[in-house]
């Protein structure tokens, strides 16, 4: 009775709560605003802040705020090209990097980025950190957190909204958005589903390739990943795409995105 009550829930909230992804047009469940993604990103973050050490390497620091800021002008002139500004709407865009050797970096709602010290070896250069960066940034710009949380929301929750739980139980609340942009996870960049990853792996490249950076950059990139992960499961298995598949629609990709880069 209970797997059928919660089997009704989740098609209630799938009838009454879909979305479409920007610029992919696929359909998404979508019980969460992203007003409300957004504030509790701000909350999360700002207290992720007072948590975790900022790093004390200037020179790195100030090559990920400017790989962020270039980033940014990618994506919002993307967005206005293809009339889709107002997706942008409340977004206080920020990047920091932190003293942790985790191989790992996210992007909340609104542009609230962090990447972790230990991913920077694994990136190489600056047009690795872009490929991080442009990748995390590609889920949230097509609300990947939000669509995680309302999966969260009908699963477990049953369907009510993330403000409604915040009220009854604002410390799950937080620690649900914590979870779903995988916070403080080793290997951060492979939390999402296959779908999702597939998503910000050619929204990342477009986004790089407009701010300057060589998409072509990508491949190797994910294969230092994919030796400095080890041993990976089976594709049917993972809910991230495997080396070989995201390699392949890598490539399937970088036409489009090389059209980006040439355009400068």
């Amino acid at each position: 009775m209970y797997k059928k009550l919660i089997a009704f829930s989740m098609a209630v909230a799938m009838f009454v709560g879909c979305t479409t992804v920007p610029i992919t047009g696929r359909r998404q469940l979508s019980l969460v605003s992203e007003s409300e993604m957004q504030a509790m990103s701000y909350e999360a973050y700002d207290q992720f802040l007072k948590e975790n050490k900022l790093s004390n390497n200037a020179q790195a620091t100030a090559m990920v705020k400017r790989v962020g800021n270039r980033i940014k002008n990618a994506v919002e002139q993307y967005m206005a090209a293809n009339n889709l500004s107002s997706e942008l709407q409340g977004y206080k865009w920020e990047y920091n990097l932190i003293e942790d050797d985790q191989v790992n970096a996210f992007a909340m709602a609104g542009g609230k980025t962090v990447v972790y010290e230990g991913i920077l070896p694994v990136a190489q250069n600056e047009t690795g950190l872009a490929v991080v960066m442009g990748h995390e940034i590609a889920h949230a710009i097509a609300k990947h957190g939000s669509e995680r949380m309302s999966q969260a929301l009908a699963q477990q929750f049953g369907g009510q909204t993330l403000s409604a739980l915040a009220g009854a139980q604002p410390g799950t609340a937080s620690n649900l958005v914590m979870a779903v942009y995988g916070v403080g996870s080793q290997l951060g960049l492979l939390k999402y589903g296959r779908t999702q990853e597939s998503e910000a792996d050619r929204l990342g490249l477009i986004f790089m390739a407009m701010a300057g950076y060589d998409p072509q950059q990508a491949i190797p990139f994910w294969q230092r990943m994919e030796a400095k992960g080890g041993q990976a499961p089976p594709e049917f298995l993972s809910t991230h795409p495997s080396a070989g598949t995201r390699q392949a629609d890598l490539k399937k990709h970088m036409p489009e995105a090389l059209q980006y880069y040439k355009a400068r």
